[in-house]
């Protein structure tokens, strides 16, 4: 079909198109690009980067042995603090955090590409399937971990790493969490996600279940009668409501899901999209479905954010990313009702807003953005039954600065919990260090029965 044909329509484009499209956003370095970006770095004593690294990957080091011809040392520096290293390589906001910290990082000079240094590495340990960790004797521990995302993996990793046994449980088809169901499809192709999460398994005594959700299929309660300990990484499944007039017209849908269903499409041509689109939201969810609802053939595509450029959750990198696509961000603008023809999204009205007395308010001036399709990415809420008596704060699992619940014998990390910032590095930080004091507090356990000379 045409790409100027009003309406919600699939295959916009042509089969070329879609794999330009959709092609890897930052392709892996070659060993030639590779050795001169590491050779920017000074190898800093006190490197900034490194504190600037949720996990606290030794940055220095692995660009280190980059430089000296052994990427293979360097993935293995990098999984020791962070076993989804590959992933976070290619999602994580490093211009706001460790490239931003870097001291090549001014005026006059760019940062070390320390992300794209990270994927060579990893990418090469796992190209040759490279096995840095065997898995003990087994210690006769089992952990229950609820959720396969970043956290729930990288906890498994930790614990197996131990001898302990670890059963995942997934509500999904699918083990892998946001880094399979919630990353453009362009910043993670070649299904990496699957291959990563086949990667992390592969150190053995980790069993995954799918299909088994918290609420429906068991409670903590049971878990926590079965097994020795209990991990909580269960992100973020509810969207939040915009909670304006005409939000259940056709053509109104949640970003979280559009990506989704896109990322587990067989065919980009089998994903419809409007001719106009609008996206309201300013964080990566809103950016992430923008850019792709131009790559799939949109004409017209707008952000819409309440409030301005620099109060948007998405990075600047991010914001100038979906500039280079053609994408509109417009600021200031707040949805008062979607407009319909019908029963189909028609347009959009909105309000324009200021700050006042601190506060953010409407103007009374409003205008109308004309759409055939929306997209909601006013962020997500957590949302989970058969939690039992566990301590939420502002919506959130309260822990401790060890992971721990207010239930015995049951830790959390990850969105789920409160604090959090929705980065997968961190996540996988959380789940980590999670896995390190359920060991210790099941060792802990053992040691009465020692005997003492």
């Amino acid at each position: 079909m045409g790409r100027l044909e009003t309406g919600i329509q699939k295959g916009r484009l042509s089969p070329a198109e879609y794999d330009a499209n959709f092609s890897d956003l930052h392709p892996r370095l070659n060993n030639h690009e590779a050795l001169v970006a590491s050779d920017r770095c000074y190898f800093c004593y006190d490197a900034p980067c490194m504190t600037a690294c949720p996990t606290s990957i030794d940055i220095p080091l692995f660009i280190r042995q980059i430089s000296t011809g052994n990427p293979i040392g360097s993935a293995k520096t990098i999984f020791d603090q962070n076993i989804l290293g590959g992933m976070c390589a290619r999602v994580c906001p490093t211009e706001q955090l460790c490239e931003e910290a870097c001291v090549r990082n001014t005026a006059e000079e760019r940062p070390v590409e320390i992300g794209r240094l990270q994927r060579y590495a990893t990418d090469a340990a796992m190209a040759e399937n490279k096995q840095f960790y065997e898995r003990p004797a087994a210690s006769g521990k089992s952990i229950a971990v609820i959720g396969a995302g970043p956290a729930g993996l990288a906890c498994a990793h930790r614990l197996a790493m131990k001898g302990h046994s670890v059963v995942i449980f997934d509500a999904r088809e699918k083990a892998g969490g946001l880094n399979e169901y919630g990353i453009a499809t362009y910043k993670t192709v070649d299904d990496f996600a699957q291959k990563e999460v086949d990667y992390v398994l592969s150190i053995g005594g980790i069993e995954v279940r799918n299909n088994q959700a918290l609420g429906r299929d068991f409670t903590i309660s049971d878990l926590s009668s079965q097994y020795d300990a209990v991990f909580l990484g269960l992100g973020l499944a509810g969207v939040n409501a915009l909670r304006a007039e005409g939000e259940d017209l056709d053509g109104v849908t949640d970003a979280v899901s559009y990506i989704a269903d896109l990322r587990q499409a067989g065919d980009k041509a089998d994903i419809a999209i409007g001719r106009r689109v609008v996206v309201l939201g300013g964080g990566m969810t809103a950016i992430d479905a923008a850019v792709q609802a131009k790559l799939l053939g949109a004409e017209e595509v707008t952000i819409c954010y309440r409030r301005g450029k620099e109060h948007m959750n998405a990075s600047e990198f991010e914001q100038d990313l979906a500039a280079s696509k053609g994408v509109m961000i417009r600021h200031w603008l707040a949805p008062k009702r979607i407009l319909e023809k019908d029963g189909k999204v028609a347009g959009i009205e909105v309000e324009y807003t200021e700050i006042r007395d601190g506060r953010l308010a409407g103007t009374g001036d409003v205008g109308v953005i004309a759409a055939d399709q929306i997209f909601k990415a006013i962020g997500q809420t957590f949302e989970a039954s058969g939690l039992g008596a566990l301590r939420m704060e502002a919506g959130r699992i309260a822990i401790d600065a060890e992971g721990r619940t207010s239930l015995d014998g049951v830790w959390a990390g990850g969105d789920c919990v409160l604090g959090g910032d929705d980065l997968t590095v961190s996540a996988v930080a959380q789940g980590r260090d999670a896995a390190d004091s359920i060991n210790l507090a099941l060792a802990a356990a053992l040691a009465p029965a020692v005997a003492v000379a």
